[in-house]
């Protein structure tokens, strides 16, 4: 590793090194990489150096019986901080994928249900929002049609930052809601579905190319918010990939250059992750596991009465804390889902 980071410096001070373009962005990058990995792995040498030294110290020199309890708590402190350290390393090695390291798009939609079904996918909407914002990753809306009275019909961000595409691949499926509707003037108990879709973000001629000659891209009056313009022009977008069938739209942005420019990284998600499952398959078929890849059935369950409980049905994660989950502490079952696709992935596991 420290042999990594001195050729990459070596590198970079090369006089043309600049001139290299996206390659030189992407050396340093990965000298940002192994620089963190380096500073990690020496905070936690550091931090064992000095847990082994207050435990000799609290076994030999200590005056009295006070002094030893002090040092073997500073002791107990210095393992413990060493600890979350290395788990936080450990955690970086479950990223595998091509794509783990990218930024995520992420798309939401209410099942059936109505109202209940478009105020669940706003939930939801809200609890990713606030999830990104916690790690500092930034949002985009990309897409998003109002529900007519609350809610949503649809939605579709892009969560910009390291990994995001790695820790946010678990909420990938249907997610289930158990509550008394506020919408409910008799105060029943309403279940309500919605569905998430995450794809990586990729780049055009890096990760995925395109024909434009493979395309049909339609305008139409779009339905969404933002004012008169919108709904008195042909500003939205519909592009569909002919070779795959692949339909994308986006009907967000008043200017139909935007709403194309849009609609394009979705779609060049949507084929990544194409490539990506069809890999899955093959895998799984040379394997000759009759394993089922199945992202739309029902990963998690939120409840709020008769109780309260988030528990997720792949891994079996689980918390009392529903609230705390709606308003954003989702890395419990995200880190469980890293360790179970893992072992997933892992040869007689």
């Amino acid at each position: 590793m420290r042999k990594r980071v001195q050729v990459i410096e070596e590198q970079a001070n090369q006089p043309d090194f600049w001139n290299r373009g996206e390659n030189a962005q992407k050396l340093m990058q990965e000298l940002g990489k192994q620089k963190h990995k380096l500073d990690s792995y020496g905070r936690i040498e550091a931090l064992l150096q000095e847990w082994e030294l207050l435990l000799q110290l609290s076994g030999e020199e200590a005056k009295n019986e006070r002094e030893a309890d002090e040092l073997l708590a500073e002791a107990e402190q210095c393992f413990r901080q060493a600890e979350e350290i290395l788990e936080k390393e450990e955690l970086t090695l479950l990223f595998s994928g091509p794509y783990d390291e990218n930024s995520a798009i992420l798309a939401i939609h209410p099942g059936a249900g109505g109202l209940e079904a478009q105020d669940w996918a706003e939930m939801l909407l809200r609890m990713y929002t606030r999830w990104s914002e916690e790690k500092g990753y930034t949002v985009e809306l990309l897409d998003y049609l109002p529900g007519e009275e609350a809610g949503v019909k649809s939605a579709t961000i892009l969560v910009q930052g390291e990994k995001a595409y790695g820790y946010l691949q678990a909420e990938r499926g249907v997610h289930r809601l158990i509550r008394i509707s506020p919408f409910d003037t008799g105060g029943r108990r309403h279940t309500s579905f919605a569905s998430v879709d995450v794809l990586p973000e990729v780049e055009e001629g890096v990760d995925v190319a395109i024909d434009p000659e493979e395309l049909r891209i339609d305008t139409f009056r779009s339905q969404g918010a933002g004012g008169q313009h919108v709904n008195t022009t042909d500003s939205a977008v519909r592009i569909t990939h002919l070779p795959t069938g692949l339909v994308v739209q986006c009907q967000n942005e008043r200017s139909q250059h935007s709403n194309k420019e849009r609609a394009m990284r979705i779609l060049l998600a949507k084929l990544a992750d194409q490539a990506i499952q069809q890999q899955r398959e093959t895998v799984t078929a040379l394997r000759g596991e009759q394993k089922e890849i199945a992202w739309g059935s029902q990963i998690r369950t939120y409840v709020f009465h008769p109780y309260s409980l988030v528990k997720d049905h792949r891994t079996g994660e689980e918390t009392g804390n529903v609230e705390a989950v709606i308003n954003g502490d989702i890395d419990p079952f995200l880190e469980a889902y890293l360790h179970y696709s893992q072992q997933q992935e892992t040869p007689g596991s």
